[in-house]
């Protein structure tokens, strides 16, 4: 497709149960940010679309048909994300990984026949970015191993597996109000509410942490603005 941005395109995944979460409104910051480069986006809330991220007999593969055709749901999904050029999940960090609806939503979306299991991946081409919004603190030693795990089991273990070109894990640290961090004897540690000024300033600049990511991700090398 060509790069010309009246022609660009991106989908918005967000994954969270409340609207009024950090989480939706990173993602609703970079649905603007991505209108703004020229690209039309489409974003999927899956949450607000009730999508449910449990497989079930209509969404599990058939090894010996790549060609099934899968629920309604998971079909106009599958359109969705091949009207993209770009893909883009933001999410809260779960114990190190994605939350069980954007887990679920790759177990029934990406699925045989559609983004694994041709010799010619109907994906590739694409590039994703994976917005991780994370409660601990940069200082905190959790944060290279978490984003370690993030980037083997999102850009390794399914990206790459699905033909993608491009993936990349932004991990955004101090999502909380109340910093916390485990110390080397396994103790959490949880600070005071940031309120005022400080607070206004520390969301201002995870703001614009976000914004960075997405910045850089759209002008890769040889990709104009």
């Amino acid at each position: 497709m060509s790069h010309n941005a009246a022609q660009r395109t991106a989908l918005v995944v967000l994954s969270h149960h409340r609207q009024d979460s950090l989480t939706a409104h990173i993602a609703r910051r970079t649905v603007h940010q991505l209108e703004s480069a020229g690209y039309r986006v489409d974003l999927l809330d899956l949450h607000a679309e009730g999508f449910d991220p449990r497989m079930n007999t209509a969404d599990q593969p058939d090894w010996n048909d790549r060609d099934k055709s899968y629920s309604p749901e998971v079909e106009d999904h599958m359109g969705r994300i091949l009207a993209a050029d770009l893909i883009i999940a933001v999410f809260p960090v779960y114990w190190s990984y994605a939350p069980a609806l954007l887990k679920g939503w790759i177990d029934r979306v990406w699925n045989y026949g559609f983004a694994y299991g041709r010799s010619k991946a109907k994906l590739a081409g694409k590039r994703m970015l994976w917005i991780g919004l994370a409660g601990a603190t940069a200082d905190d030693e959790i944060l290279p191993v978490m984003h370690t795990m993030l980037e083997t089991q999102l850009s390794a273990g399914i990206a790459y597996y699905c033909g993608l070109s491009d993936s990349r894990i932004a991990l955004l640290p101090d999502a909380e109000e109340r910093p916390q961090r485990l110390d080397a004897h396994g103790t959490l540690h949880i600070g005071d509410p940031v309120t005022g000024a400080a607070r206004d300033t520390h969301f201002a600049e995870f703001e614009s942490r976000a914004a960075e990511y997405v910045a850089d991700f759209l002008t890769p090398a040889g990709i104009p603005a």
